[in-house]
């Protein structure tokens, strides 16, 4: 997706405050919903991903399926996965999976691909590919 895309400084994939905010991005959604309500803490519109399993509630970009996160200098797809339910951080060949800790409200996060596949594969970040963000179990 972000092939004849150059961009310098960070990459923004997704702005609740924009008209089409899910606009690059598909949905898949099975008993859940994703709303787009006010929240009054931060007094801005919001995306709010929710349902009974995060394996069938998510947001993906871009919309194509067979995408993985990251294409290193070796022309090898890599994938990061962050959540909180992981302890520890545990790298395989294609998969580095990594605790997330979120504290209560909201957070900010962002994610430093050219040092995490540096760190994580000994490769260097060439592109992202996939973004794929699942409900938080509670």
């Amino acid at each position: 997706m972000f092939k004849n895309t150059f961009q310098s400084g960070f990459l923004s994939i997704l702005y609740s405050l924009g008209s089409k905010p899910l606009q690059i991005w598909d949905k898949e959604v099975l008993n859940g919903q994703i709303k787009r309500p006010h929240d009054e803490d931060i007094q801005s519109s919001v995306l709010e991903i929710v349902g009974s399993n995060v394996q069938s509630t998510y947001i993906t970009c871009p919309a194509d399926p067979a995408a993985t996160l990251v294409l290193d200098d070796k022309n090898v797809n890599r994938r990061f996965r962050a959540s909180n339910y992981q302890a520890v951080t545990r790298v395989k060949p294609f998969i580095c999976t990594m605790p997330l800790r979120l504290e209560d409200g909201w957070n900010n996060i962002q994610l430093n691909l050219t040092d995490l596949t540096r760190r994580a594969y000994g490769t260097n970040y060439v592109r992202p590919s996939e973004c794929r963000f699942m409900l938080t179990a509670a």
